[in-house]
C-alpha cells in the first residue's frame, strides 16, 4: 500500500526528471523536508509510516525514538532500504529494517532509555514514494528516566531546532487528542520557528481514545485554538493492531469508517484522516514545484538559444538527399573561400578579440616586423670607416686624390644594399607561415569531413609554396635593380655638397673698432663653413672653404664669460675680410669641445702636436684603434663625407624596399592565393578522385551532430513538459492568518465537548472546561508576528485588521497589544495547572 495522495505527483516528477536526464542534467526541484514533532508516544512514527506505506519503525510506550531518523525516500522501480552505516547492504524485508534501527539506536545510546543527537540515515527506494526527506524526531519530555541526562528537555529541543528552523522544512505538530492542546509543546516550538504558521500543520492523533462523551470537533473545525493551516485528525493503529500484524490498508479503512460513523466528525470526514493529510502535503509539494518551474524554464531557454547557433550549421545536412554530398562540397568550398578572404581582408562579424589573426598579423609583419629587421642591420662603425678609407686609397692608386671619388661611394653603397636580401626573404617566410596558419584555421569548419579537409589544406598549401619561389625571385630582382644603378640625383639624396655635419649659434669676436662681436647661425659641411643671419638660412653672410684651415685655442678674456677657439689658414692667408683668424665664442667649454670634434670630422685639425690630434680621433671614434684613421686631413674629410652619403643613400633604399616588398608579396602570394581558392580549388578537388570518399563524414562528427540535435529536441520537449505542468497543476493560496496568540499564552483549555445529543439545557453553563467556543474566526494576523510570511511558501500579505479575540476570559486585554516574547525554552506551567502529554500516556 503506497501513499496514494503523493503518488499523483510521481508521474509528473518522473516526466521532468526524464526530460532532464535526456539532456544529461539533473532536475533539482529541492522538495521540502517533512519533520514530525510532538510529545512521547504521540503517534509521530505512525504518521511517518503512512507516507512510506510500510511497517518499519520501532514501536512501544515511553521514549521509543531515541535518535533522529533521517528518512530519504527515493522513487525507484525496485523496493528496498539501505542504511548509511551499512553501505552496500540492501534490506528487502522491512521487519529487518526495524530491527536494524533498534540495534543501531542501542549501539550508541544503550538500552536504558538513553538518547543521542547522532542521526540514523535510512534511504528507502520504492515505486510508491516521491523523492522526499522525512525526519522522525525523539518525543519532547520534561523528566529524565533511565540513563537520560538531567537536561534532556534542552537536548531534545536543540535536536529539533537543527531541522525545523530550515525554511524548506514542513512541520507536522502532532498532539494526542486525549491531552491538553493549549499546552502542546509541539505547537509552541513550531510557533517559534514559524511565527506566521505558513509551514505548520496541526495533526491530532488518538481521536479514538478520547473519553466517552467527548470529542474534538471545535478544534478540528479550527474554531477553538485555531492554527493558520488548521488541524487534521488521524487515527493510527493501536499497539494491539500492530502486534496483530494489521496492515496499513486495513488500518486506513478502519480510520475512514471511524470518521464516517462518528456523529461529531461525519460532516467533515472528507477533511480528516491520513489520506487528507497526504493530500495537504501533496499540495504543498505541488506549490513548491510550480514555484521552481520559472527558474528551470529560464535555464532551459538560455541553453536552447545557445544551441540554436550551433544547430544552424546542420540545417543544410540532409542524409536522405542523394545529391547532398555534392551540395555540401560546393557549399563548404565556397564558405572556405569566404572565410579565408574575411581572415585576410578583415570583417565586422565574428571579430576575434583574444589575439591577432590572419590579415592583422600579416599587416604587423609588413609594418612592424619587416622595418625592424631592416633597422637591425647594424653597421660596424670602425669597420665601415676602415672600408671607406681603403676604397678611397684603392681608387686613387699611386696618385694622391684631390676630390672625393664616386667609385668608392658606389662600392660601399652596393655592399650595404646586398645586406638587405636577408630581411626581405625573412619577411616572405613569415607571411607564408601566417598564410598556412590561416588556411588551417579556415578548414576547421571542414572537420566533419576529414578527407576533404586534408585535401583542401594540401592543395592550398602547395599553391602557396609555389608562389613562394616566385615572390622570392621578384624580391631578389628588386635588390638587383637597386644594385644596377646608384642614383645620386635622387631628390632625397643629400649629395656631396649638401651634407651638413653641424649647425648652431656661435659668436664672432671682432674689435669694437671693426664693428664689435656679433652672433650668427653657423652651418658646417664637409666642404665649407657658412654663417647666416638666423636659423632660417635665407640671408648668408659668408662661406669659408675648409681647405688649409686649422683650429687653435684662445685664452678667455679677463672680463669675458665666453669660451673661445679660433680658425686660421696655415698658408697665412686672410680667413675673413682682413682677419688672419676668426675667433668663435661659445657659452661653455663643452660646446667648444663639441664644435672642435665636428671640425675634426670635416678634416679641420687642431694646430697642436700629434698627440692632441690622436686624442680627438679617439674621442670621435669611441676608442677606435689609431691605425683606423689617417693623419691626412683631406682623406679624413673624404671618409667622413662618404660615410654620411652612404647613410643618406641607404635610407632612400630602405624606404623603397619597405614599400615595394609588401606590395610584391600581396600581389604574387596573397591575392594569388585568394584567386586560386575562388576559381581553381574546386576543380583540383574534383580531380582528386572519388567524391564519395572525399565527403565521407567522420564518426566523431556524426556522433556530435546526432547528440546536438538530440539535445536540441530534448530541450524543446522539456520546455513543453514544463508548460504542461504549469497548465495542469494548481497552486492553492496560503490560508489567511489567524489569532494564534493562545499558543504563547498557553492557557489550560481541555479538549472535551459533550456530543449534541447529550447537550444540557440552555440555562446551564456548557459542560466544558476553558473558554466557551466562539463563532468562526475572521482572518486576522497573529499579534506581534512578522508581516511577511516565509518566502519558501509564498504566503499572501497579512491583513492589517485584527480579528476578534476568542478567549472570553482574556477579553479585557487589549487585542492590539504586542504579545509576550517567545521564550528560548518551553514556558513553565503555572502551579496548579494540570499538565498532560509528557512521559507515558496515562
Amino acid at each position: 500500500m503506497g501513499n496514494r495522495g503523493m503518488e499523483d505527483l510521481i508521474p509528473l516528477i518522473n516526466k521532468l526528471q526524464d526530460a532532464f536526464s535526456s539532456i544529461g542534467q539533473s532536475c533539482n526541484l529541492d522538495l521540502p523536508q517533512i519533520a514530525v514533532v510532538g510529545g512521547q508516544s504521540a503517534g509521530k512514527s505512525s504518521v511517518l509510516e503512512n507516507f512510506v506505506g510500510r511497517d518499519f519503525l520501532p514501536r512501544g510506550s515511553g521514549i521509543v525514538t531515541r535518535r533522529p531518523l533521517i528518512l530519504q525516500l527515493v522513487n525507484n522501480i525496485a523496493e528496498y532500504a539501505e542504511f548509511l552505516h551499512c553501505k552496500g547492504k540492501k534490506f528487502v524485508d522491512f521487519e529487518e529494517v526495524r530491527m536494524e534501527i533498534e540495534a543501531e539506536t542501542d549501539r550508541i545510546t544503550g538500552s536504558n532509555k538513553g538518547i543521542s543527537p547522532i542521526p540514523i540515515n535510512l534511504r528507502v527506494y520504492s515505486p510508491h514514494v516521491l523523492n522526499l526527506t522525512l525526519i522522525d524526531l525523539p518525543g519532547m519530555t520534561k523528566v529524565a528516566v533511565g540513563d537520560q541526562p538531567h537536561d534532556i528537555e534542552h537536548q531534545i529541543r536543540d535536536m529539533l531546532m537543527q531541522f525545523i528552523t530550515k525554511e524548506s522544512c514542513l512541520i507536522l505538530a502532532v498532539t494526542p487528542a486525549n491531552t491538553d492542546l493549549a499546552n502542546s509543546d509541539a505547537l509552541k516550538i513550531a510557533k517559534e520557528v514559524d511565527p506566521q504558521g505558513v509551514r505548520t500543520i496541526g495533526v491530532i492523533t488518538k481521536l479514538d481514545l478520547m473519553d466517552e462523551g467527548t470529542d474534538a470537533k471545535d478544534i478540528l473545525e479550527n474554531k477553538l485554538l485555531p492554527l493558520r493551516r488548521g488541524y487534521i485528525g488521524v487515527v493510527n493503529r493501536s499497539q494491539k493492531d500492530i502486534d496483530g500484524k494489521k496492515d496499513i490498508r486495513a488500518a486506513l479503512a478502519a480510520e475512514r469508517k471511524f470518521f464516517l460513523s462518528h456523529p461529531a466528525y461525519r460532516h467533515m470526514a472528507e477533511r480528516m484522516g491520513t489520506p487528507h493529510l497526504q493530500k495537504a502535503l501533496n499540495q504543498q509539494l505541488t506549490n513548491h514545484i510550480r514555484d521552481t518551474l520559472p527558474g528551470l524554464r529560464s535555464k532551459l531557454q538560455s541553453q536552447l538559444l545557445s544551441l540554436e547557433k550551433e544547430v544552424e550549421e546542420y540545417k543544410n545536412f540532409r542524409p536522405d538527399d542523394p545529391t547532398r554530398k555534392t551540395k555540401a562540397l560546393l557549399q563548404m568550398v565556397q564558405q572556405f573561400g569566404v572565410d579565408f578572404e574575411k581572415c585576410i581582408e578583415g570583417s565586422g562579424d565574428q571579430v576575434e578579440t583574444n589575439e591577432l589573426s590572419g590579415g592583422a598579423k600579416i599587416n604587423r609583419i609588413f609594418h612592424e616586423r619587416f622595418p625592424f629587421e631592416l633597422v637591425k642591420i647594424v653597421f660596424d662603425e670602425k669597420e665601415l670607416r676602415r672600408e671607406i678609407s681603403h676604397a678611397i686609397k684603392n681608387v686613387h692608386g699611386v696618385r694622391t686624390g684631390l676630390f672625393t671619388p664616386d667609385l668608392a661611394f658606389e662600392a660601399i653603397v652596393k655592399k650595404q644594399i646586398v645586406k638587405l636580401k636577408t630581411p626581405c626573404l625573412k619577411c616572405i617566410d613569415l607571411v607564408i607561415q601566417e598564410l598556412i596558419n590561416t588556411v588551417r584555421q579556415c578548414t576547421n569548419k571542414l572537420a566533419s569531413y576529414p578527407r576533404l579537409r586534408e585535401e583542401t589544406e594540401r592543395i592550398v598549401t602547395t599553391h602557396i609554396r609555389e608562389r613562394e619561389g616566385k615572390s622570392k625571385d621578384q624580391v631578389l630582382l628588386l635588390i638587383d635593380i637597386e644594385l644596377s644603378y646608384i642614383n645620386t640625383n635622387h631628390e632625397d639624396f643629400i649629395g656631396f655638397a649638401k651634407y651638413v655635419i653641424r649647425k648652431g649659434w656661435l659668436t664672432i669676436n671682432i674689435s669694437i673698432m671693426k664693428g664689435g662681436s656679433k652672433e650668427y647661425w653657423f652651418v658646417l659641411t664637409a666642404e665649407s663653413l657658412s654663417w647666416y643671419k638666423d636659423e632660417e638660412e635665407k640671408e648668408k653672410k659668408y662661406m669659408l672653404p675648409l681647405d688649409n684651415l686649422k683650429i687653435r685655442d684662445v685664452e678667455k678674456g679677463f672680463m669675458s664669460t665666453k669660451h673661445i677657439f679660433a680658425i686660421f689658414n696655415t698658408e697665412q692667408r686672410n680667413v675673413y675680410k682682413d682677419l688672419r683668424q676668426i675667433e668663435l665664442a661659445c657659452d661653455s667649454q663643452e660646446d667648444v669641445d663639441s664644435w672642435k670634434a665636428s671640425f675634426l670630422r670635416a678634416g679641420v685639425y687642431p694646430e697642436k702636436d700629434q698627440s692632441v690630434i690622436l686624442l680627438y680621433l679617439l674621442m670621435l671614434s669611441l676608442s677606435a684603434p689609431a691605425d683606423t684613421f689617417s693623419m691626412d686631413p683631406q682623406l679624413e674629410r673624404q671618409v667622413e663625407t662618404i660615410r654620411n652619403l652612404v647613410d643618406s643613400y641607404i635610407g632612400i633604399i630602405n624606404k623603397s624596399i619597405r614599400d615595394l616588398v609588401p606590395k610584391t608579396i600581396m600581389h604574387l602570394m596573397i591575392n594569388s592565393s585568394k584567386d586560386f581558392i575562388h576559381s581553381e580549388l574546386l576543380a583540383y578537388l574534383y580531380s582528386c578522385g572519388d567524391q564519395n570518399s572525399l565527403m565521407e563524414e567522420s564518426a566523431d562528427q556524426a556522433q556530435r551532430r546526432d547528440e546536438m540535435l538530440r539535445m536540441y529536441h530534448a530541450l524543446k520537449e522539456a520546455l513543453n513538459i514544463i508548460g504542461d505542468i504549469s497548465a495542469n497543476t494548481i497552486s492553492t493560496p496560503v490560508p489567511p492568518p489567524v489569532n494564534d496568540t493562545w499558543i504563547q499564552e498557553a492557557s489550560p483549555t481541555p479538549q472535551r465537548r459533550p456530543p449534541p445529543a447529550a447537550a444540557p439545557p440552555p440555562s446551564r453553563p456548557p459542560a466544558v472546561r476553558g473558554p466557551t467556543p466562539g463563532p468562526p474566526m475572521n482572518p486576522a494576523p497573529a499579534f506581534g508576528a512578522p508581516l511577511n510570511p516565509s518566502p519558501a511558501f509564498g504566503a499572501p500579505p497579512i491583513p492589517s485588521r485584527p480579528g476578534q479575540p476568542i478567549n472570553a476570559f482574556n477579553s479585557h486585554q487589549d487585542p492590539f497589544s504586542a504579545p509576550p516574547q517567545i521564550p528560548s525554552r518551553p514556558a513553565r506551567v503555572p502551579p496548579g495547572v494540570p499538565r498532560y502529554g509528557y512521559g507515558f500516556v496515562t
